[in-house]
């Protein structure tokens, strides 16, 4: 049962001709990449600043008697949070800028 493998190979080969690439599509995928480009910087970036911020706020939480006595969990989580987040979309901001413009960069040398 099945198909035969000279049928498949029509059905591969007249695939291929039937299918004409749109020139947007070149465009699409390149913002896909740097959209998870983007993304795999920030949250690299957003790990590395969780440790670094954290590590200070909770030893500072236990040694400076003013944060021992005003920083409950919650403030403490607040901190680290904020400067993950911050560091997150700067990260992912800056480097889908920087993508984008290499994409454009290239496709107005593509153009030229």
């Amino acid at each position: 049962m099945g198909i035969p493998s000279e049928m498949r190979d029509i059905w591969i080969n007249r695939r291929k001709t039937l299918l004409i690439a749109s020139p947007e599509e070149d465009r699409i995928l390149a913002s896909k990449r740097c959209q998870q480009e983007g993304i795999r910087q920030g949250l690299k970036a957003a790990s590395i600043v969780r440790v670094v911020t954290a590590v200070p706020t909770l030893v500072g939480v236990r040694v400076i008697p003013w944060a021992k006595a005003n920083l409950n969990h919650t403030a403490q989580a607040l901190i680290i949070s904020a400067a993950s987040i911050a560091a997150y979309f700067i990260t992912a901001d800056k480097t889908i800028l920087e993508c984008a413009r290499k994409n454009s960069i290239g496709t107005l040398e593509k153009k030229s």
